[in-house]
């Protein structure tokens, strides 16, 4: 099967997306800002050959508006770690992505398919701690995340300690929108087709960083590569 991104959203309805978001700009502005940020998201994946982009959707019986030839498929029950799990296992080389993540772009999720030409995973690092995508290649540990604290600051720490001894790529720094301040800052604007740069390529190590603090500490000396 050819190269699968899997866009991880939940379907567009009001009152139940963004919600810390919501809190500070109104539910509607809300929605609005998921609708937009999701359609500008998967046009610019559909539009791209070199993968197969498809949408992943909670609650699993949903219907989302979605570009001609992106098939939808069900999360499934479980917390975060368990439904990427399964989603995942739909393809030989799978990728899933956030759909809040306002910089984002299909050439950096071709650039993580890339990177598992060298690696058996790859991850794209976000500044609060967790990431914006994973990319597994077949060789996948039979757990790659287990016990991992998911909406903190170790979920990127947590997720690496599953692959202690395997090498591992990481992408360039992109941030979601959580907040107000996210939103406002925007990282650039969230509505904005997404710039065309190239994006820089990933760099590779071979995983042995368990420890938040360690991986904390390597990640900022080498952030000057990404």
């Amino acid at each position: 099967m050819k190269d699968t991104v899997f866009v991880f959203a939940r379907a567009p309805r009001l009152g139940t997306v963004k919600r810390r978001l919501a809190r500070d700009i109104g539910d509607r502005a809300a929605l609005r800002f998921h609708q937009a940020t999701l359609a500008r998201l998967l046009r610019d994946l559909a539009a791209d050959r070199r993968f197969v982009t498809m949408l992943a959707v909670t609650p699993d019986r949903a219907h989302v508006a979605r570009p001609r030839g992106v098939a939808m498929v069900p999360q499934g029950r479980g917390d975060l770690g368990a439904r990427m799990h399964r989603t995942l296992g739909r393809a030989r080389r799978a990728a899933v992505v956030g759909c809040d993540i306002p910089g984002l772009r299909a050439a950096d999720v071709a650039a993580g398919f890339r990177a598992l030409g060298r690696a058996r995973a790859c991850f794209g690092p976000a500044p609060d701690g967790g990431y914006w995508l994973v990319a597994l290649g077949p060789l996948r540990p039979a757990r790659p995340f287990a016990k991992v604290r998911w909406s903190t600051e170790h979920a990127l720490a947590d997720t690496l300690a599953n692959f202690a001894g395997r090498r591992v790529a990481l992408l360039r720094w992109l941030g979601d929108v959580d907040t107000v301040a996210d939103f406002r800052e925007g990282q650039g604007s969230a509505l904005d087709p997404p710039r065309a740069e190239r994006p820089l390529d990933p760099i590779h190590f071979n995983n042995n960083l368990p420890k938040n603090a360690k991986l904390r500490c390597w990640a900022s000396s080498a952030s000057g590569l990404l």
